[in-house]
């Protein structure tokens, strides 16, 4: 068998012999412009031969194997174990001969020996630094001592470690390595043909220091660094040097090797992580990898100018949920949607470009978008302002709203994306109870007229009632509707401007009983009353584990007082049940489908609270409520000109009380849509999943609607595809949600004053006013929120599924979100100090650290670290 592979023998298809290194190196040799220092590949077969000979390196294999997440404290001795079962066998006598033979046939050293595992330098894990390399070998016995050192780096607990994030198995990951002619080059260093801060593809980054690249990868040398663009060196930062020593590259040798750059770019199709070296023949290229770290680039659409800029605004950032969508859910949404939807990295994106471009909507759209998430108003702003980077507009566009409405949302709520519609200065009161009797009507004519559909006659049905959710979320009348509600923060302006109380708007602004969410929070307030009588029940919850066969409301009819508790919990599902988590992606597992998810939530209000605390909330929300509103009218009236002040408080108040619990109802009642939509699909999926054309019902989450159509109508199976698909949408979990983006990829970001913040303190957006200290509970997920009564809940976003969360926290803190979105809305109606658009919150404060959280205006500080 041959366990060496020359350069030359290596093609793109031998990732699983010759490793992600050896691959691109080999690659790399054959492009025109470009050297790289002579080499060979060890293959993965001689690394199989030592790991599939050894039963002891097998069997620590397989204990590392069974490390989980959960365990990441056991990870580090578990790859210990493996990395030095390897170590303890020689290379075979057969590998060892083929290796020598290469190195005599390539001549002297000194050699470079480099891992090459098959996960590494790949699209969606680069496994930068995670694996060992060596340089400087000389002897034969040198490098065949730091091959067996490569084998056993990819069981490093870094490496290790990397792979659980990503889902790689252990025992699916080889190892090849890579042994390359040494170059002594006068320079050398890392080129990224994108910068990797703002992730701009025009920009090349290179840094670079003077003898061997190790010391730059090590941290052991300060590089010199330099920025080209369009040809021309446009910023450059020397590190300081003691003496005359000459600057390790000219201008001239920079725009040369982003020149290289750029041609390596071209060649694999996507910006890379370049290291180079320089000596007397010019440059050598020793490595290339894909830059994962960068976030995709929506593609544009067939009409938009192929050289023009364009703008993409985060619909996360509008709707309150920054987390990756499966493909089905970027679908529906986009079908959903009347605005320009684009999509990159699994999340969605609104094209405002031309929006930007048209100065009488310029201003209307920045706000809009800026009253849900301040700082993609910054960043919007940023950009407009930027001589030359946005067209012109044309001399006649086809007319679009002057806000850029990315579907649904409890903030600005919903506008046509055709034009701007007439807005009545008094919507009538009576007009909320025949919107929800229309959306109830519609929503019992859809459960009707989807039964027994199926094949492409149930596809193009749901595709043929998305006009009618449409109608429902952008009709003239709800847009009037929301715009009344919309009143809240004038009144909270006003009040603030003539009395200087910064809480009353809040207070005032509260809608109590009609806000749906606020309803199901009191839902499940009345649910733990229910449960709290029957302590075999609530012994029954606390130990419950969910499982494959675990079904919790048949286990509640198996305890003393479980026939009450779960017809109470069916009851609150029935309500409620469609919702969860990031909620507008149709493909998250919903309350009724995984109810063990709110046992969290149910049993903290078993303890917190006495029986008819549902009540009592909201008896004294109307109490502070009318309390706040005579003592307005009261000190309004003793102002200047204080009764027109006070009529036209009253006014507000009036409009904001009847209108604004509807804003809440509008994703309501779409997601009660969705969730019709999605149990029809999973049927259809289930009879495909037994007719053998899916491996299993969820598979459909991974094909965009076109594509689940073409699936059903032709039965032909998509395995290859669905697969790839998970792989990628794995891959974009990790990635962080850019508030804009540019075509260019250059992600701008908004920057929030911190005029009035002490030192120290992370700014955000002020939302809810008053301050409070407290324990602070960073958690990135409903079922993490392991929250006490007085505690401050920190998380990158809330949408209504953390509504219940509320009812016992002291002040809440978030990355995302402005004064109308969901979270602030709810911390309003409960008197919660709250800042949001916190950049890096969830990073910054740690779980248990003590914290001061200022909603009046808007800073966290970290008193004191746990």
């Amino acid at each position: 068998m041959g366990y060496v592979l020359g350069f030359e023998e290596v093609d793109r298809n031998a990732m699983e012999s010759a490793g992600g290194k050896g691959v691109n190196l080999a690659e790399l040799s054959r492009v025109d412009g470009v050297s790289v220092p002579h080499g060979f590949c060890i293959t993965t077969a001689a690394f199989q031969q030592v790991i599939g000979d050894s039963a002891d390196v097998l069997a620590a294999l397989d204990r590392l194997s069974l490390v989980t997440q959960d365990g990441e404290d056991r990870l580090s001795p578990a790859a210990a174990d493996v990395r030095a079962a390897v170590l303890r066998h020689p290379v075979p006598d057969d590998v060892a001969s083929e290796i020598v033979d290469a190195l005599r046939v390539r001549g002297c050293g000194p050699w470079a020996v480099r891992s090459s595992a098959t996960a590494e330098d790949l699209p969606s894990t680069s496994f930068a630094g995670q694996h060992d390399s060596y340089l400087g070998m000389t002897g034969h016995a040198d490098v065949l001592e730091h091959v067996r050192r490569c084998w056993a780096s990819l069981f490093t607990a870094r490496a290790a470690a990397y792979r659980l994030r990503n889902g790689i198995d252990h025992r699916g990951v080889r190892m090849a390595v890579v042994v390359q002619r040494m170059v002594s080059p006068a320079a050398s260093g890392v080129m990224f043909t994108a910068d990797p801060v703002s992730s701009d593809r025009t920009l090349t980054s290179i840094d670079a220091v003077h003898g061997l690249g190790d010391r730059l990868v090590s941290g052991r040398a300060t590089p010199d660094t330099f920025t080209v663009r369009g040809g021309a060196v446009i910023t450059k930062s020397p590190a300081f040097r003691r003496g005359p020593a000459a600057p390790t590259l000219t201008d001239g040798q920079a725009v040369a090797l982003a020149t290289l750059g750029r041609r390596i770019e071209a060649h694999f199709g996507r910006p890379q992580d370049i290291e180079w070296c320089r000596d007397a023949g010019g440059f050598h290229v020793v490595q290339s990898r894909p830059i994962t770290t960068l976030f995709p680039i929506p593609e544009p659409a067939d009409d938009d100018d192929p050289g023009g800029k364009r703008v993409y605004a985060s619909v996360g950032h509008q709707q309150g949920m920054t987390d990756a969508f499966a493909p089905l859910g970027i679908s529906v949404w986009q079908m959903t949607s009347r605005a320009p939807m684009r999509h990159a990295g699994g999340r969605l994106f609104v094209d405002v470009t031309r929006m930007l471009t048209d100065p009488d909507r310029r201003d209307g759209v920045i706000d809009a978008l800026g009253t849900s998430d301040p700082r993609t108003g910054d960043a919007l702003r940023a950009l407009i302002h930027r001589d030359g980077f946005l067209p012109q507009p044309p001399p006649s566009t086809t007319p679009e709203s002057r806000t850029a409405s990315t579907g649904p949302t409890e903030s600005t709520g919903p506008t046509e994306s055709t034009g701007v519609i007439p807005v009545a200065e008094d919507a009538e009161p009576d007009v909320i109870a025949d919107l929800i009797a229309d959306c109830e009507a519609s929503l019992a004519v859809l459960n009707r007229d989807i039964r027994g559909r199926s094949g492409t006659d149930l596809i193009d049905f749901i595709a043929d009632d998305i006009p009618e959710l449409q109608r429902v979320l952008f009709s003239p009348r709800t847009a009037q509707v929301v715009d009344a509600a919309m009143d809240s923060v004038t009144l909270s302006d006003n009040l603030r401007e003539w009395l200087g109380d910064e809480k009353a708007g809040g207070i005032l602004s509260q809608s109590g009983p009609q806000n749906i969410t606020v309803e199901m929070a009191h839902a499940l307030l009345d649910l733990a009353d229910a449960i709290r009588p029957h302590p075999s029940v609530v012994a029954m919850l606390e130990e419950f584990s969910a499982d494959d066969s675990a079904d919790l409301l048949a286990e509640l009819a198996a305890v003393p007082g479980g026939d009450e508790a779960r017809d109470a919990l069916g009851g609150f599902l029935d309500r409620f049940g469609m919702r969860c988590a990031g909620e507008i992606d149709i493909t998250k597992s919903r309350w009724v489908e995984q109810p063990d998810v709110l046992l969290p939530m149910i049993l903290a209000n078993v303890r917190r609270f006495s029986s008819g605390e549902a009540a009592r909330r909201s008896e004294q929300t109307r109490r502070d409520i009318e309390a706040k509103e005579r003592e307005v009218r009261a000190r309004l009236h003793a102002l200047p000109d204080g009764d027109r002040k006070a009529d036209e408080v009253d006014r507000m108040i009036g409009r904001v009380r009847t209108f604004s619990g509807y804003r809440e109802y509008l994703k309501y009642a779409m997601v009660n849509r969705y969730f019709v939509y999605k149990q029809a699909l999973l049927r259809e999926a289930g009879g495909l999943t037994h007719a053998g054309v899916l491996d299993e019902a969820e598979d459909i989450f991974f094909l965009r609607y076109d594509e689940l159509r073409e699936l059903v109508r032709t039965r032909e199976p998509k395995t290859g595809l669905i697969d790839r698909r998970r792989a990628e949408f794995r891959s974009y979990r990790d990635l962080s949600t850019p508030r804009v983006l540019t075509s260019d990829g250059e992600i701008v970001t908004g920057r929030r004053s911190r005029k009035g913040a002490p030192d120290g303190a992370l700014a955000g957006v002020p939302v809810s006013a008053g301050t409070v200290e407290g324990r602070a509970r960073v958690a990135l997920s409903v079922a993490d929120a392991d929250l006490e009564s007085g505690d401050v809940l920190v998380t990158a976003y809330t949408d209504p599924s953390w509504t219940p969360v509320f009812v016992g926290i002291a002040g809440l803190v978030t990355e995302v979100g402005g004064v109308l979105t969901h979270g602030a809305v709810i911390a309003r109606e409960y008197g919660l100090p709250a800042v949001v658009g916190v950049d890096g919150a969830t990073r910054h404060i740690h779980d248990g650290d003590r914290i001061r959280v200022n909603g009046t205006e808007g800073y966290v500080e970290i008193l004191a670290e746990n």
